[in-house]
């Protein structure tokens, strides 16, 4: 009787009063879209799906392509010997370069403390200094590009749910990677600014630091075309045989060569070890020549001396083909998938590609265009060889 008399008044109220109808009508309204919501979570908790993952694997791609980007970009700085030209880093200051005269010759005196103006560029001419300014200053603005390519999507997919909990640690690990590779790369500038009043050679950055550099920017590079391949290319039911398995095997030692080749090019680089022995297949007048071994310890050879240097990396590429080549020779027996056959012929191609291009840029002392087209076919190189392991990968459990 109560709750009668109530309703009674309630209508009263509502019938003289139409803010208040309408009042109650949106609160029954957003009740009614609450309870919807409350309903649907589960249904939405389901979102890491295939169309999620191709989303997230095309965004990987793009990031891997920024990082190849950073990577050519970073040895024309090298081979246009103005990685120096920037003698102190700031993470927002310096992405305003100077604008004025007076701004610029301050950027110049600056550089002129340092020993590579000392030594090497004592005659250089203000106009000279802006464009190895901006070589480096181009190659660090990249860099930045890529950190915020990498962190900017990754907050946008984690708050639409789009990772599951294992890719949540590879993407945090992906981002935690690009900010210690900016970190290397101001370690390594560093090593070219120091005064060495006990060393003749031309100011340099340290070989090992430069290796270090280019090696993390190749294993972000790798982590992350990997990544996105895995998620954007279905695995392949293949019957698991023992064949199959001999070269699975084979193909992750031959993407091994691959990549320890590619690092000791960043040996080579950083010795300016192209400039010593000009001819192939024979080093001077012989195969193995006599300063090989003419520093001692015998270790410290294979890093600092440019014969040694040379010579590995000559070893290195040569096997490098022998295995890609076996490796296609091998897969040619077998019943593959086609996009397998497709990228292990590609593979194989770009190989001797790659070899041609090395022996050239060697034969002519290493011009620039030469020498930076076959630094990026190195990473070719390599980015066929980690698309010949997603195909060749076992399908998930």
């Amino acid at each position: 009787h109560v709750i009668t008399n109530h309703m009674s008044q309630v209508c009263v109220l509502t019938s003289r009063s139409p803010q208040l109808r309408q009042w109650l009508v949106k609160r029954g309204q957003s009740t009614v879209t609450v309870e919807a919501g409350a309903s649907s979570t589960p249904a939405a908790a389901t979102v890491p799906n295939a169309a999620t993952n191709r989303i997230v694997g095309r965004w990987l791609l793009g990031c891997s392509g920024l990082v190849v980007g950073a990577v050519v970009l970073g040895g024309v700085t090298r081979l246009t010997e103005s990685g120096l030209s920037m003698v102190d880093w700031h993470l927002v200051r310096e992405m305003k370069p100077p604008q004025t005269q007076a701004e610029w010759e301050a950027e110049f005196s600056k550089y002129q403390q340092f020993p590579e103006f000392k030594i090497m560029n004592h005659d250089m001419t203000l106009p000279e200094f802006k464009f190895i300014f901006y070589m480096e200053w181009g190659h660090r603005m990249w860099g930045r590009l890529v950190g915020l390519a990498y962190i900017l999507p990754t907050i946008y997919f984690w708050r639409k749910g789009y990772f599951t909990r294992s890719m949540k640690g590879k993407v945090l690990g992906l981002c935690g990677f690009v900010f210690f590779q900016g970190l290397l790369g101001w370690y390594m500038v560093k090593s070219g600014l120091e005064e060495k009043p006990e060393s003749y050679d031309i100011p340099r950055v340290s070989q090992y630091r430069l290796s270090a550099h280019l090696g993390s920017a190749l294993l972000l590079y790798c982590a992350s075309l990997w990544t996105g391949l895995t998620l954007m290319l279905p695995a392949h039911k293949m019957a698991e045989t023992k064949r199959l398995m001999q070269l699975r095997r084979f193909a992750k030692g031959t993407g091994g060569l691959v990549f320890l080749t590619a690092l000791s090019g960043a040996f080579v680089a950083g010795l300016d070890a192209g400039l010593v022995y000009n001819s192939f297949p024979k080093m001077g007048e012989r195969w193995v020549p006599d300063d090989l071994l003419a520093f001692s310890p015998t270790l410290k050879n294979f890093f600092e001396n440019p014969t040694t240097v040379q010579f590995d990396h000559r070893i290195l590429a040569i096997s490098s083909l022998t295995a890609i080549t076996g490796l296609y020779m091998f897969s040619r027996r077998m019943v593959l998938p086609r996009r397998a056959k497709i990228a292990i012929s590609l593979l194989a191609a770009m190989a001797y590609g790659q070899v041609a291009l090395g022996i050239s840029t060697l034969l002519l002392y290493v011009p620039t265009p030469l020498a930076a087209t076959h630094q990026s076919g190195s990473v070719a190189l390599l980015s066929l060889a980690i698309w010949v392991l997603a195909e060749l990968r076992k399908m998930p459990k």
